[in-house]
């Protein structure tokens, strides 16, 4: 047995492996109200057997959505179908984070109720295309010029976190992830390039964290930091959002986190073919300046995390695409099965088929 199928304790609970499913946007939620649903239930508890199981991204408001048809966690019908969702996942034995999730300026204001969206400044995500669904006529349509935030938008945008995150441990969550990633809103003030402000919000890096660290406090302070971890993206440039010094950047977020006694860190590793890799020197620097508990994600294989694992800057790992096609992922790593492929046709949107009709060994 390899540490990939060892236990680990994670917010007060036993997670039978290091296998994590990451969030992936499946977009199958029932519509209109955005709300989770019975056959988003029967899909993740088919992969119970997952170490840790975080949700697809979840907005924590109406403008926080970036794309149709993904669900909410900020009406009571929505709170009362991820509770259809938790149920069912911990009636099979698995552990169920919510990934919470504001899109910033990564929207268009069809998504977001006919509103402007907002971010850290006002600079447009350029050539990034959203999914919208227009009077039932759904397609793709350029993101718009955001507003940049007052104080008094942070200030909303604060509440509406840490309100999700109550509603996510009342939905039956064990835990929540902030989404700190991928160009969305926490990470627009992140990066340097998307943050263009000149107040205690924008410039130094201990100035572009201030909104994370915010963000870590309000929903430290509903549920308790150990229930909540933090997904970041270091090095990839998805939504046209970057930094110009992603290292000094990054563990700087890292002591910070540290610092706030959150329960994880999730690392997305830039995943495309040309993509940068993120060094060896890198994730163990990541792991000096912070001592909680780490995941990696990114196009890993069953021989790629044990080395991970073994080298000690990872503690567990997330297999994405092979969780899509492979409920039974963990049994199949495990035993040495051939894994199914995915069709990538039925990845967003849709019901029942390329979602929960995949076979298991």
């Amino acid at each position: 047995m390899t540490l990939l199928f060892s236990p680990i304790d994670l917010a007060g609970k036993t997670l039978k492996n290091r296998i994590v499913m990451p969030p992936m946007t499946r977009s199958r939620s029932t519509q209109p109200g955005d709300i989770a649903n019975d056959l988003m239930a029967t899909y993740y508890a088919q992969r119970a057997s997952a170490g840790l199981i975080v949700s697809e991204g979840t907005q924590i408001s109406e403008l926080g959505k970036g794309y149709a048809w993904t669900p909410g966690i900020y009406s009571n019908e929505q709170v009362a179908g991820w509770s259809k969702v938790t149920n069912k996942v911990h009636s099979a034995g698995g552990v169920m984070f919510a990934q919470l999730w504001h899109v910033g300026r990564v929207t268009h204001s069809d998504n977001t109720g006919g509103v402007q969206p907002i971010s850290a400044s006002a600079v447009a995500a350029k050539d990034v295309k959203v999914f919208v669904d227009t009077n039932g006529e759904p397609g793709f349509v350029d993101t718009q010029l955001p507003r940049e935030m007052s104080k008094q938008d942070i200030e909303n945008v604060l509440v509406e976190f840490r309100q999700a995150a109550k509603n996510a441990v009342d939905a039956g969550f064990d835990g929540i992830e902030l989404h700190a990633a991928n160009g969305y809103l926490i990470n627009q003030f992140l990066d340097s390039q998307s943050n263009a402000r000149n107040d205690e919000y924008g410039g130094s890096v201990q100035n572009r964290l201030r909104f994370l660290v915010e963000v870590v406090n309000a929903v430290s302070d509903e549920i308790g930091s150990k229930k909540v971890g933090v997904r970041l993206a270091p090095l990839t440039t998805l939504n046209v959002t970057v930094d110009d010094n992603p290292e000094q950047t990054y563990l700087a977020v890292a002591r910070a986190l540290n610092d706030a006694g959150v329960g994880y860190i999730h690392i997305a590793e830039a995943d495309w073919d040309d993509a940068p890799l993120m060094s060896v020197e890198f994730k163990q620097a990541i792991r000096k300046a912070y001592s909680g508990v780490l995941i990696y994600a990114g196009k890993y294989t069953k021989e790629r995390a044990d080395e991970a694992l073994a080298q000690g800057w990872a503690d567990l790992i997330g297999f994405g695409r092979p969780f899509v096609a492979n409920p039974d992922l963990p049994t199949r790593l495990e035993q040495g099965k051939p894994l199914n492929s995915h069709n990538p046709d039925t990845l967003f949107g849709g019901a029942e088929q390329g979602y929960t009709d995949y076979p298991t060994v």
